[in-house]
């Protein structure tokens, strides 16, 4: 892993924190019940990815492909395992809740990234 593909990581990531804020912006429109349920779906999807990049590009020597692979693998399984609780305490938790706003945004924000990957460096 080189620093360039770190550093277009974590500018996704922003992206994506941005995205959530303009998404819970627009939705206040509807109601602040909506708003608040789109930008806890949007924090959930940046934090996973977040947390996504912070094991994928941690410290490597590049000495083992191998391991490269075991990681992103692991790092993808313990990325949906935190998206399945966050969603699960956001659920339980957040009363009341815009089931819709949660998701949309949440959908909104995981494709995202497609808008701008040609335009990182």
């Amino acid at each position: 892993m080189n620093l360039a593909s770190a550093r277009q990581a974590w500018r996704l990531v922003s992206f994506q924190l941005v995205i959530s804020l303009v998404a819970s912006l627009v939705l206040i429109v509807p109601g602040w019940v909506h708003a608040w349920s789109g930008l806890i779906g949007g924090l959930i999807a940046a934090a996973a990815n977040a947390f996504f990049a912070l094991r994928v590009f941690a410290h490597y020597r590049a000495q083992d492909p191998g391991k490269l692979l075991g990681r992103f693998y692991g790092a993808e399984f313990q990325k949906l395992l935190l998206t399945g609780v966050l969603f699960a305490a956001a659920i339980l938790w957040v009363k009341p809740l815009s089931a819709g706003a949660l998701f949309g945004v949440f959908l909104l924000v995981q494709l995202s990234p497609v808008l701008i990957a040609h335009r990182l460096d």
